[in-house]
């Protein structure tokens, strides 16, 4: 049962026209009263004789008692209570039961409070109600509202219990504000997919992502189109920022601007700033691969690959504040690639990094100097600008995207382990989406790959199958009796041509996690080999470089097979 406040209005007149009215898709049947303040309220929907206005003088009574000058500007409270879809039709002495402990709980009319505010809720449809109060109390004094959100949201809790409702998981306050009914509603009028909020909230998220100053984050949001304002104090310091869509307007056609606090709680000025935190020792930060002939997006992924694999085993920690900075370097990456990835997966990083906005807030603090090597990686990404979908590009595409699966089911369980339910269920939606991603990235240069394994000569991959079952004993047939068979054996080949070890490498990717459950163990071993390739240089040689690897493609490794059947 979700209970949504919305925003306060002047006119009473006005949302008790909405409430009893057919709705803006006809969608209101059979608008009522279920409950109110007083058992003889009128009702326009089932008594003929009962009018709007009357109904109106009767809330508004308290406010219109109070001198012009002291009466609140907008005085009119309006709460709706929605039941989930899949929960049973509740009548309307339940609807009526649940109003009276809403407005008990949010401080509107406290249970024996004789001179409380005046309230009715209305039921026009079957899975909720609207409660709507005015904000001066028959003494003429004003409620108590502190926290009414969060009230009204734990005693919805109860009521699922208290009548075997959908039990929906329990926010912590660290959600973004969703959108109005009124801007939804202008949304729709306008043909636009999305409210200007939501829109402008991802924008400016995108535009945080790598970012290294106030000046750049502000030169984002101008070349992404926005209107921004910003506040400055007298000392010539940065106070604030306001965005708004140019075609987002008012009735008096003027922009609609939002502040960055009320997009989300991280978007605020001093929360982004906190992000620019550079740790005062960078040397053991990961630095730039330079392989020659890779393009500059594969360079940037690859530099995001060292810092999510590190990051991976941060969140995997039991440092609780760096495990948290982490997650926020994490969504700043997956920002970066919803920006500059290939079309074909560019939608499902853009569902992924919405999703995952949710798992990177919590209450749990951040040591943010340690989501520094992330939020670099991040601003490479966007400076290097759009990948290809073939070649290198989509090799390091692919790879950076199976690290990034592999952290966000992490973050999903690090949230679950700490009771942040909805974090978790985000960070799970969306692992979904960048597993689809994934695999329409990796599969062409997967295909690529085995088609070289194929091309090698036969005395070439004679060897290698008599070092896996040397190496491997106990995985060798069925590796090869495996469909990425050839894909390992070009990898094993390349490894074995820049000089490693392979039987080394091979022991090494093997032993890193089971492969018991794996779909495909030659595909999550070539993943891990085309890793270890180039982070283990051979003795005597200069490290090895991406483009000596035809066209390699990832593969998801362990935790991401068992996490396809979450």
């Amino acid at each position: 049962m979700i209970p949504s406040i919305h925003d306060r209005g002047s006119e009473t007149i006005g949302l008790i026209s909405y409430l009893y009215g057919p709705g803006t898709k006809e969608e209101h049947i059979d608008p009522h009263l279920v409950a109110a303040f007083d058992p003889l309220t009128p009702d326009p929907g089932r008594d003929p004789k009962a009018t709007y206005e009357q109904l109106q003088h009767l809330l508004d009574q308290p406010v219109t008692a109070l001198p012009v000058g002291k009466r609140p500007e907008k005085h009119v409270w309006h709460l709706s209570v929605r039941a989930a879809p899949e929960d049973p039709v509740l009548s309307d002495e339940d609807w009526a039961a649940i109003a009276r402990r809403m407005v008990a709980t949010t401080g509107i009319a406290p249970d024996g409070d004789e001179t409380a505010c005046r309230w009715a809720a209305v039921r026009h449809a079957d899975d909720h109600i609207h409660i709507i109060a005015t904000l001066v109390r028959d003494d003429g004094r004003r409620p108590r509202l502190h926290n009414e959100a969060r009230r009204a949201q734990t005693e919805c809790r109860r009521i699922e219990v208290d009548y075997g409702l959908r039990r929906v998981p329990a926010g912590d306050g660290t959600a973004a504000k969703r959108p109005t009914s009124a801007e939804r509603h202008k949304a729709e009028r306008e043909g636009r997919d999305r409210t200007a909020r939501e829109e402008l909230r991802e924008t400016v998220r995108r535009a945080v992502a790598g970012a290294n100053s106030e000046e750049e984050f502000l030169d984002r949001l101008k070349s992404a189109g926005l209107l921004v304002r910003t506040k400055v104090l007298p000392s010539g310091d940065l106070q604030g920022y306001k965005v708004a869509l140019p075609d987002d307007r008012n009735g008096d056609k003027e922009p609609v601007y939002y502040a960055g606090s009320t997009l989300a709680p991280d978007l605020s000025l001093p929360r982004i700033r906190k992000r620019f935190t550079t740790p005062t020792d960078t040397a053991a930060q990961p630095t730039a691969l330079d392989p020659s002939g890779a393009s500059a997006p594969a360079r940037a992924r690859y530099v995001a690959v060292q810092a999510a694999d590190s990051a991976l085993t941060s969140i995997t920690s039991e440092d609780d504040n760096t495990a948290a900075a982490q997650l926020i370097g994490v969504g700043e990456v997956l920002d970066a690639l919803a920006q500059t990835s290939p079309p074909s997966s560019r939608a499902e990083l853009q569902a992924a990094a919405r999703h995952f906005e949710r798992a990177s807030r919590s209450h749990i603090g951040a040591k943010n100097e340690e989501m520094y090597a992330l939020r670099r990686a991040a601003g490479q990404i966007v400076h290097s600008g759009t990948a290809l979908g073939r070649g290198p590009d989509g090799t390091a595409t692919a790879l950076i995207l199976d690290v990034m699966i592999l952290a966000v089911v992490a973050a999903a369980r690090w949230h679950a382990a700490r009771g942040h339910a909805q974090q978790a269920k985000a960070a799970q939606l969306a692992a979904r989406h960048l597993r689809t991603a994934y695999q329409a990235t990796a599969a062409g240069p997967l295909a690529t790959l085995r088609a070289h394994g194929e091309r090698l000569p036969a005395p070439n991959r004679r060897r290698h199958a008599a070092m896996v079952r040397a190496a491997l004993p106990h995985l060798a047939d069925r590796l090869q009796a495996e469909p990425g068979w050839d894909g390992l054996t070009a990898v094993l080949d390349q490894a074995e041509h820049d000089g490693h070890d392979t039987a080394v490498l091979l022991a090494k990717a093997a032993a890193q996690r089971e492969l018991d459950s794996a779909d495909s163990a030659s595909d999550v071993l070539v993943w891990r080999l085309h890793h270890l390739g180039y982070i283990t240089t051979p003795p005597g040689r200069s490290k090895p470089t991406p483009a000596a690897v035809p066209a390699v493609a990832t593969a998801p490794r362990q935790e991401v097979m068992r996490s396809r059947r979450l």
